[in-house]
C-alpha cells in the first residue's frame, strides 16, 4: 500500500521508559483553544476538536479552514479513559470529541453531550444503517459515526514461532518480557475476560476480578516489557517486541512500515466497536461544531481519511467505492485480504461484540483494580 503515513507522534515518549513501564506524558496539543464562540459576532470563528493520535489525514484540517474559514484547533487523547479524565477534571475547552461507543454512552448518561441538529449535518444520511440505532444511542441524537473496527493482536512473524490464534498467548510465559500490555483497562481486561470465556460486559464482580488476577499474574512474571497505546506504533514498526494488542486500522499502519507483523482476531472472539462525533453540553463553538461533523461525515473526506488512517468508513457510499477509488489512485489493485482486516467481513464480526457501558459500580471496581495493577 502506499499511502504516506506520518510515523512521528507528538505524544510519544522514548522507547525505553516505555518499556520500564514509566506513564506516558500528556499528549502534546496542537492548537491552542479560544474560549468565545464567535459566530454572527464578526469575530474569527473555531472549533475545537478532540480526537485519536494518528487518526485523520491532515489535509482535510487544511481543506475545511480553507472553505469555511473556521480555524480548527486539534488535540489528541491516547484512550477513552484518558478523554474522560481530561472532562472530568475540567479545564479543556473541547467542542467536537471523537470517543468510542461505550464511553459515548456514559456521557450521554451522565449529560455531558448535546443533541445535534442533524439538519445541519445533511451528510448524516450517507451513514450506513448497520451504524445507527446502536445501544450507545439508540435514537440517533448524539453522534454521527467517524470509523468502525475491531481489536486484535498484532505479532511480529520473525519473533513469533507459529501464528497466533488465540488470547492465551497474551498471558502465556511464552513470550515472556516481549509483549506490550495495551494501557488502557477496558481493552486489557476484556482480552482476559475473552480468554476466560466469560461476557465481555459482565458485571459479575468475581469474574472481573479473574479477569484482573489473570492480568496481574502475567504482570507479575515480567510477561509484559511495558505498557502503552500510541507508542506501539513505534515499538512493532522497530521490531522491539513481538506481540501486542492494538486496532485494525492501526495494523494497517504498522504494516506499511514492517511487512513482517501479522494481525488477527483471536478465535475467543473479540471487540468491534464504532467512534463517533459528538459535540459537548458546554461547547462554545456549536454551529463551528456542526460545520466540522458534516465536513468529515461526506464521501469525499471518508474516502481520505480510510487512505491515510486505515480505519473503515461508516459512510456506505465512501466504503463501497474505496477498492476502485484506491486503484485509480495509485494504478494497482487493493489488497482484499488488507481491506478485510480495515473493513472486517460479516462472518469476524459475528464473533465479535461491542463494549456496553458499565453501571457506576462496575467502572469504578474497573478503575479500582486498574490502579491495584500499578499502572
Amino acid at each position: 500500500m502506499k499511502k504516506i503515513t506520518a510515523l512521528t507522534l507528538a505524544c510519544v515518549m522514548a522507547l525505553g521508559l516505555f518499556l520500564s513501564g514509566c506513564a506516558m506524558e500528556e499528549p502534546v496539543e496542537s492548537g491552542d483553544p479560544g474560549s468565545t464562540n464567535s459566530s454572527g459576532t464578526g469575530e474569527k470563528r473555531e472549533v475545537n476538536v478532540c480526537s485519536w493520535g494518528e487518526y485523520i489525514d491532515e489535509s482535510l484540517i487544511t481543506k475545511f479552514e480553507e472553505e469555511t474559514g473556521i480555524e480548527v484547533n486539534y488535540f489528541f487523547a491516547p484512550s477513552n479513559e484518558e478523554l474522560y479524565s481530561r472532562l472530568e477534571t475540567g479545564g479543556v475547552n473541547y467542542d467536537v470529541i471523537v470517543p468510542s461507543d461505550y464511553m459515548i454512552a456514559r456521557l450521554i448518561t451522565e449529560d455531558r453531550l448535546q443533541k445535534l441538529d442533524y439538519s445541519l449535518i445533511p451528510n448524516y444520511e450517507k451513514i450506513d444503517d448497520q451504524y445507527k440505532n446502536l445501544s450507545f444511542d439508540p435514537d440517533n441524537e448524539y453522534s454521527v459515526p467517524y470509523t468502525w473496527g475491531t481489536l486484535g493482536i498484532i505479532y511480529n512473524t520473525t519473533m513469533v514461532d507459529e501464528p497466533i490464534t488465540s488470547w492465551e498467548v497474551m498471558f502465556s510465559d511464552q513470550y515472556v518480557g516481549d509483549i506490550l500490555l495495551i494501557d488502557n483497562s477496558r481493552d486489557a481486561f476484556a482480552m482476559a475476560l475473552y480468554c476466560l470465556g466469560y461476557d465481555v460486559n459482565t458485571t459479575d464482580e468475581s469474574q472481573i476480578r479473574e479477569a484482573y488476577q489473570l492480568v496481574a499474574d502475567a504482570m507479575a512474571r515480567g510477561v509484559y516489557a511495558g505498557q502503552g497505546m500510541d507508542e506501539v506504533f513505534q515499538i512493532m514498526e522497530g521490531g522491539n517486541l513481538a506481540i501486542a494488542t492494538y486496532y485494525a486500522g492501526d495494523f494497517l499502519t504498522m504494516y506499511e512500515a514492517n511487512p513482517d507483523l501479522a494481525f488477527v482476531i483471536p478465535e475467543e472472539g473479540s471487540n468491534w466497536f464504532v467512534d463517533a462525533m459528538c459535540i459537548l453540553k458546554d461547547a462554545k463553538n456549536v454551529d463551528e461544531a456542526h460545520e466540522w461533523i458534516n465536513f468529515i461525515a461526506s464521501t469525499e473526506s471518508n474516502l481520505a481519511n480510510m487512505d491515510f488512517i486505515w480505519y473503515a468508513s461508516p459512510n456506505s457510499e465512501a466504503l463501497e467505492m474505496y477498492p476502485a477509488w484506491y486503484e485509480e489512485q495509485y494504478g494497482e489493485p487493493l489488497d482484499m485480504d488488507l481491506y478485510e482486516i480495515m473493513a472486517a467481513p460479516p462472518e469476524v464480526l459475528a464473533n465479535c461484540t461491542m463494549y456496553e457501558n458499565l453501571p457506576p459500580e462496575t467502572l469504578a471496581l474497573y478503575n479500582d483494580l486498574w490502579i491495584e495493577l500499578g499502572i
